[in-house]
This record gives structure tokens, sequence and C-alpha cells, in this order.
């Protein structure tokens, strides 16, 4: 195998799962310690990775597409309370649940404190932080390991591989972009691993979105549209979105307004 394409492999290995260790290329490329080494100093000297002992990962840069988490929290605030309201309200008390990274999906943390008994398996540190009460023993909030993202997630091989032992009924997952071709969608190629490594260990996928992340395609894809249970956004989804969503057999719901007292509509 030529240098090039020793290279590429390196290269796909860690856009694919955050990072590579050395003992690992050695065996899959069949070639010396020295050989890779020297493939993941030439790859870092093009800041294609980052060299790390005993390895390479992903570089931590943000993607110019990436909003910061204080940033995306001020996109839509009422929306995103709207849709947390009425995503809370699906998830009963007893339920082991899963929560992702992401502004969304922390408002919907913020409305499952109430609820009793509740096992969260998450990667957000802010998600962690906020349903820690040590005052309260009917609950068990379990954080992965791994990377902080420019997101405020925690992504990598170590977030993944602790999420490969886990099982949930139902995951609550935030996302970049939904479009119907791309599917679920974000710049961040260590947080698209991790998202699926999420979506691995749950029976069923909540996937929350206001209306302004349609037709929005990140850089990798997380899943496909027809991997998803349920999506849950908000009144301001233009139909044409709606129908191409119940075409693909997906349950929909569009959370309340806040202003009036509609139910949500489930398709």
């Amino acid at each position: 195998m030529l240098a090039r394409q020793r290279q590429e492999l390196i290269l796909r290995e860690v856009e694919e799962n955050g990072g590579v260790r050395v003992s690992e290329l050695v065996t899959t490329l069949g070639v010396s310690d020295m050989t890779v080494r020297r493939d993941i100093e030439t790859l870092a000297g093009k800041k294609l990775v980052m060299k790390v002992h005993g390895g390479a990962t992903a570089i931590g840069d943000r993607h110019p597409d990436e909003p910061g988490f204080s940033v995306k929290s001020e996109m839509n605030p009422v929306q995103k309370s709207e849709i947390a309201r009425t995503t809370a309200s699906l998830i009963g008390p007893g339920s082991t649940i899963a929560v992702s990274a992401g502004t969304t999906a922390y408002a919907v943390a913020v409305e499952l404190r109430p609820i009793k008994r509740l096992t969260v398996v998450t990667n957000s540190p802010r998600v962690a932080e906020l349903l820690y009460d040590p005052v309260r023993d009917d609950q068990l909030v379990v954080l992965t390991g791994g990377v902080r993202t420019p997101s405020d997630a925690l992504a990598g091989p170590v977030a993944n591989a602790m999420l490969a032992t886990m099982h949930v009924e139902t995951l609550i997952l935030g996302v970049h972009g939904i479009d119907i071709a791309a599917g679920l969608t974000t710049p961040n190629l260590q947080e698209a691993q991790t998202n699926r490594a999420l979506i691995k260990c749950a029976q069923k996928i909540v996937v929350v979105a206001d209306h302004s992340k349609w037709g929005v395609v990140g850089l990798q894809t997380i899943a496909t549209l027809d991997q998803v249970d349920t999506l849950v956004t908000d009144a301001e989804l233009g139909d044409d979105a709606r129908r191409a969503i119940a075409d693909l057999d997906v349950h929909l719901i569009v959370a309340p307004r806040s202003d009036h007292d509609d139910a949500a509509v489930g398709e």
C-alpha cells in the first residue's frame, strides 16, 4: 500500500471515529509502528489530524457552520420551550432515557426535572449538571466521558465506548439540521459518531428540532429520517415539510403555541 493510500485510510478512521491508535493502525495496515507514526506526522503537518500520545485525533477547531452553545441558546427560544414542554410530556415516571447535547435537548431537560424516578444518560455536561440533585434518591444521572466540542457535547472514542454498553428506552436527540435526502446532520465529525452511538443504545428515537432546522445540511449525516420514530417541532414548520415527514411514516408532533391552548398535532 502506498503512503498516500495509508494516509487516506488513517484520515477516514479519524473522521469516522474521532481518533485512532497507532497499535490499531499497525494491525490494520500491516506496517511497522514507525511507518504509522510517520504517516500521522505527515497528516498533522498538513493540519488534517492532531497528533497525540499513541495515535491521532480529529482537529478540535470549530467548523465555521457550528456556533457555540450560548449563541444557539438565543435562536428561537420560544419555539424551543414549546417543543421542550411537549417532549417532556412523552416521558413517564420511572423511564430510562438518553438526552443528547444541544440547546433544544437542554430545554427538554429543564422540563424533565419534576419527573420522578428517571434514569438519564447524557453526553452533555450542562444537562448532567441541570438534572443532578444530591438530595434526590429517585434519580440516576450518567454522564459519558469524551472530548468537549463547541456545542458543549462530550464526543469521541471515550464517549462512544461507554455508550456501546448502555441500553435506554428513549433517546431525546437534538440536531443541527434535517433534510429529506441528507437526513439528520451535524457539522462536527466527532459528534456525528457519538450521536450514532446514542441512537444504537435506544429503543426509540425522538428528535427535537424547531422549524429553522428543516432543509439545513451539516457536514455529516447522523442518521436517515426513516430511523426516527418521532419528530417534535413547532407550529411554524411548513406544509411541504410536514407532508414529506408523513410520507416517511415518522410520527410528527407539532408543539402547541405558547400563546394559545391548541392541542399538539400528531400525524
